[in-house]
């Protein structure tokens, strides 16, 4: 450990004492780093694996705060981004998004300056993101719009908009087929689309979900794993044959997913501040769950370090950035 990460994770220890970890959980504490701002809430969080940046929608101050992961400590704090909600790095074009809902736009921030760059029509609530690295696109999920924008990254201007009838959950990528999936909320199906042309390809079924939110695609196992917000279910769907192949009970109001692709382990974080952790290794089973802290429900892995970064709103008066390490 260099001298500089010893000081600045003693520094955070001391202006926030760690919490206790909750009994059994797979998790050691690491710190509780304070971030700035008012303890008003964090919403999505993206970490750049070349950089070591982690990239967090502070929703509440309307403003995203960057955190080098490397040392950890905050390098900046980006204001002016109104109630940002979704946040997405995107490293092969060194740029980084952000939906502000409360502008109805897509701001494009440079890693290297950490500037924004570009403010880009993002429908009438945009939330989460995909990007579709071939054809250079970005699909935002317009949550009460009812649409998926689709953004020419290349010239961060928007080129599209896909009417999906219903609102609109998290949007994720698959590597294996190209194509790019998005959660529809109140129809509660999972809707493909193509990002050659820009047409819904195909619409499934999400049996046993209400109100299909949270998504994260495993491309390895061709897998799908989709967080039911309305009935606190988690979702096993078959990427093969596009069925529901398990189905398992978690946390009230799940939210984010995340997944250390080398220990086979999936993250659900809630907004009731419930944690569920599922290892995959062997036969897909829960590991634990339990409530972790108040407004958990973020969560971000990082594969390389075995960290786990949870933001959370208000820790002893301030928002922080709880570090965990993985247990094997």
């Amino acid at each position: 450990m260099t001298m500089m990460l010893r000081m600045t994770l003693l520094a955070a220890l001391f202006a926030s004492p760690l919490a206790a970890p909750a009994a059994g959980i797979p998790l050691t504490a690491l710190a509780d780093v304070p971030l700035p701002g008012n303890a008003t809430r964090l919403d999505y969080a993206s970490l750049d694996p070349a950089t070591r940046e982690l990239f967090i929608a502070h929703l509440g101050d309307s403003a995203v705060i960057v955190f080098d992961a490397e040392h950890d400590r905050v390098l900046a704090d980006i204001p002016g981004i109104g109630h940002v909600h979704g946040v997405l790095a995107v490293p092969e074009l060194g740029r980084v998004y952000a939906s502000a809902t409360s502008a109805n736009e897509i701001v494009a921030i440079d890693e290297k300056s950490l500037k924004i760059i570009a403010r880009i029509p993002g429908g009438i609530y945009p939330d989460g993101m995909a990007y579709a690295p071939r054809q250079q696109k970005l699909y935002v999920s317009d949550e009460h719009g009812k649409t998926e924008t689709v953004i020419d990254a290349k010239r961060n201007r928007k080129i599209s908009t896909l009417r999906l009838d219903s609102e609109v959950g998290n949007s994720q990528y698959d590597p294996a087929s190209g194509h790019v999936f998005v959660n529809a909320q109140t129809s509660g199906r999972l809707i493909e689309i193509d990002p050659e042309t820009d047409r819904i390809v195909a619409s499934h079924a999400l049996q046993g979900c209400a109100g299909p939110h949270g998504l994260l695609i495993d491309a390895r196992d061709r897998l799908a794993f989709v967080a039911c917000q309305d009935n606190g279910r988690l979702l096993v769907l078959d990427m093969k044959s596009m069925e529901v192949s398990r189905s398992f009970s978690i946390g009230k109001d799940p939210d984010v997913l995340a997944f250390d692709p080398g220990l086979r382990r999936l993250y659900v974080a809630g907004e009731a501040g419930f944690v569920s952790i599922f290892d995959l290794s062997g036969g897909m089973h829960k590991a634990w769950e339990g409530f972790f802290a108040d407004n958990a429900h973020v969560v971000v892995v990082d594969p390389a370090t075995r960290k786990v970064y949870f933001p959370l709103e208000n820790v002893n008066g301030r928002p922080a950035l709880r570090i965990m390490k993985q247990d094997r």
